[in-house]
């Protein structure tokens, strides 16, 4: 016995002409909207009112976000501002003795270090014998 396995199960059907049921809720519930506005409030307040109306209405039935209807946007827009955040890092301002602390730090390692005149010979010695050492194995092409 044969089955036949549904193919396309994440299209939506398409109900009202080339509309899925959910667009057709979408677009019906933003006319009635306006319409109750049209009929019961002054006609310049009802246009004021009318226009985000039709606009969140066209928005939620057609338009799409990273391949993602507009209302799963919504949902995860009101989903974080009222869940708790967790915050991980805080930047706090430092105080002045912190800062000047801080910078005495930063630049203690790019002040040169002061040598007595033994310790410069000596390192002048040792940089004169290396160096005459390497310029002679130099000459003879050992590296």
């Amino acid at each position: 016995m044969q089955f036949q396995v549904p193919q396309f199960i994440e299209v939506e059907d398409k109900i009202f002409g080339p509309l899925t049921i959910r667009q057709f809720i979408y677009l019906a519930g933003g006319v009635g909207l306006c319409a109750i506005f049209y009929l019961w409030l002054p006609f310049y307040l009802a246009i004021l009112l009318m226009i985000p109306a039709l606009g969140a209405s066209l928005a939620l039935s057609f338009w799409k976000i990273n391949n993602k209807p507009f209302i799963e946007i919504v949902e995860a827009a009101v989903m974080y501002a009222i869940n708790t955040k967790l915050y991980i890092w805080k930047k706090e301002p430092k105080k002045p003795e912190e800062l000047k602390r801080a910078e005495e730090d930063f630049l203690s390692p790019l002040l040169a270090p002061k040598l007595s005149d033994s310790k410069l010979k000596d390192l002048a010695w040792s940089l004169d014998i290396t160096d005459s050492a390497g310029a002679r194995n130099n000459s003879r092409g050992i590296r």
